[in-house]
């Protein structure tokens, strides 16, 4: 993903949800203090079939479907619930705001962490990023990027998740435990999965692809102005 391209998309969700720009990059920096350049052959997944592991009430009954693609990138909480099936997971994609020691533990057995830095997430950076095997992260921003951290495009952990698996080769994207409707979800979490869902929506035509997870979906969504 060039940030030129994402950058259209990053504005308009700092305008509809009422983000600063400034506090990302701010966080972009801190992390960028902490960590070296991720070693992209850590992370291969070209051609493979990859499951994006979401963190929904979903998840528990769909393990075995992450199980039966060739590799498995985890949301946030979605590493434990597989970790529990034994399911393991091939990189784990969190924003340090759940379950961070999960994170740890994986850098140390040598599965790679794509871990994001936003504006409200700094504290959790500085406190845990330091922990981490350095060599199993891959640091990520959604401002633009500098320095060894990425910008691979996404916004919520479960979204950000296909694109780092678009980004890393990917050839088909299979998705487990997304809950697009979930009613105990938060106001502010409900209005980021509005966001996912039009994120994944914007990634399948970039892919000439047919997600699953937006079957009987898609009539429902739009892209946004710079998009047509």
């Amino acid at each position: 993903m060039e940030f030129h391209t994402w950058e259209p998309v990053y504005e308009a969700i700092l305008t509809d949800l009422g983000y600063d720009r400034e506090a990302d990059e701010q966080a972009r920096d801190v992390l960028a203090e902490l960590v070296a350049p991720f070693d992209t052959s850590r992370l291969e997944l070209t051609g493979q079939r990859v499951a994006i592991a979401g963190a929904g009430p979903s998840l528990p009954s769909e393990t075995d479907r992450a199980a039966a693609a060739d590799a498995v990138v985890a949301a946030s909480t979605a590493a434990d619930t597989l970790h529990d099936a034994g399911v393991a997971v091939d990189c784990m994609v969190t924003d340090l705001d759940k379950n961070p020691d999960t994170a740890r533990e994986l850098t140390e057995r040598g599965v790679p962490v794509a871990t994001h830095a936003h504006g409200d997430n700094v504290a959790a950076v500085r406190e845990w990023v330091p922990r981490f095997d350095g060599e199993q992260v891959l640091p990520t921003t959604q401002a633009e990027p500098a320095g060894p951290v990425r910008n691979v495009g996404g916004f919520t952990d479960g979204d950000r998740a296909a694109f780092l698996a678009d980004h890393f080769g990917a050839a088909e994207l299979v998705f487990v435990g997304w809950d697009f409707d979930d009613p105990t979800v938060s106001e502010a979490k409900e209005r980021k999965l509005v966001w996912a869902e039009r994120l994944l929506y914007w990634l399948e035509q970039r892919r000439d692809e047919r997600f699953d997870v937006l079957e009987g979906r898609r009539d429902g969504l739009t892209l946004w102005s710079a998009d047509g």
